[in-house]
């Protein structure tokens, strides 16, 4: 059976390798260490189709080290343990030899998962290299990831996807046999979303798809085809990000059947439910906010239970969470407010603060008046106190502007009564 386009042009050097010239480029933070073969455990954080699995088969072949491969999705401690056994028998401790151990996904790898590769990674049995598309702070525990350095990865751009159709064109042999012309890549790009192997995937299939001959790849007769194959796509998980935009987007714009619908979506395909329920924790504060507090409550408890029960029982959690949280008012006040805030941050820079609001834990600071000026809310009526809280270049600025929802309606009048016309809530 013939391998993929992507498999097919998989680069073996370092020289040939696409994109990510912050890691791997002449001045990149992978290149001496690759180099010289002295490689740390390390995590590849970043999209689908950004060359993480490419990367380490790259490092493993350019130092000369043993290479086994796990994937978290179908692997278990007793593969982990096999692997380490293996590299025992192979070498000493801490060499420039020591083998290499990929896991692909390994934020799919339960916590006693990863606790059995601890020891080998602390004794340098193996020199461990994990590929994710979660953050690693939330899905890899502290203890394996302070062992590793993790690096990012970023989405493809549009110079790089370029040239990796211009690659295959000139390198695979399967693509030389063929007659083809390139005239319009705008649809390509778009459908990739900056996975490079699902452009090659798509690429392919287009160039399979066409009669033989001259083929022509044009807009319009990629769009064809990919739609008439969408489900090969939805199988792959390459929608990922596409369908996770669609169900956060849904629950945004209140509607609970889209929100039903991309959460079975995201179900059905495997999705994480972890992932899942840190998705709508997140837009219960960002689109939500204080128009419903209750909402963040509600999208952390789910994120708690999900991660308890597992599947498929949380999927009745995640399903109430999205239709609450699609049926809820919603403001993005808070989130526009430290957006606007950390962006004055950096146009002003450091600010002195005012020196009413300063500490004065020591006597020269009391005595440099440091906090004298401070007005303890809770000694006037109502328990507040006409003051600045800025620096006084900023006095007065307005960042948070309360949503207009019945909650947030209220906090606008409370403000009025105690700030007047300071704000211009």
């Amino acid at each position: 059976m013939e391998a993929p386009l992507a498999e097919r042009i998989r680069p073996q050097h370092l020289e040939d390798y696409i994109s990510q010239l912050h890691l791997v480029g002449p001045k990149g933070s992978l290149t001496q260490q690759i180099e010289k073969g002295i490689i740390p455990s390390l995590i590849f954080w970043g999209p689908p189709g950004t060359g993480k699995t490419t990367l380490a088969q790259i490092i493993a072949e350019q130092s000369k080290r043993p290479f086994y491969i796990l994937s978290a999705i179908n692997s278990g401690v007793k593969d982990i343990r096999d692997v380490i056994d293996k590299a025992k028998q192979a070498g000493g401790l801490f060499t420039a030899k020591n083998p290499i151990l990929f896991i692909d996904e390994i934020h799919r790898f339960s916590k006693s998962q990863q606790d059995s590769l601890l020891a080998a990674v602390e004794k340098g049995i193996i020199t461990l290299i994990g590929a994710t598309t979660e953050n690693p702070s939330f899905e890899v525990i502290p203890a394996l990831l302070s062992r590793c350095q993790v690096y990012i990865l970023n989405p493809f751009t549009k110079a790089d996807l370029e040239a990796l159709l211009h690659r295959a064109m000139k390198t695979d042999v399967v693509l030389q046999t063929k007659k083809i012309k390139l005239k319009e890549t705008e649809a390509l790009l778009r459908l990739s979303g900056g996975d490079g192997r699902k452009l090659l995937n798509i690429f392919e299939l287009v160039v399979n798809a066409s009669p033989e001959g001259q083929i022509s790849i044009t807009n319009d007769r990629v769009f064809e085809l990919v739609q008439q194959n969408t489900v090969l796509y939805d199988k792959t998980g390459e929608q990922h990000y596409d369908i996770v935009s669609a169900f956060i987007k849904s629950i945004r714009g209140s509607d609970p059947n889209g929100a039903v619908y991309w959460l079975a979506r995201m179900i059905e395909g495997g999705e994480d439910v972890k992932f899942i329920a840190r998705r709508m924790l997140i837009l219960s504060s960002e689109d939500i906010g204080n128009a419903n507090p209750t909402a963040l409550v509600i999208a952390n408890n789910t994120f708690q239970a999900v991660t308890t029960i597992g599947y498929p029982e949380s999927r009745i959690i995640l399903s109430q969470c999205a239709v609450y949280l699609a049926t809820s008012p919603k403001s993005n006040a808070s989130y526009e407010a430290i957006g606007k805030a950390q962006q004055t941050v950096k146009q002003t820079g450091d600010l002195p603060v005012p020196i009413h609001l300063r500490n004065a834990p020591t006597k020269l600071m009391k005595e440099l008046g440091y906090g004298d000026a401070y007005k303890y809310a809770h000694s006037y009526d109502n328990n507040f106190a006409d003051q600045e809280f800025l620096p006084d270049a900023i006095a007065g600025t307005p960042f948070y502007v309360p949503g207009n929802n019945s909650r947030e309606n209220g906090t606008r009048e409370f403000l009025k009564n105690r700030w007047k016309d300071k704000y211009n809530y």
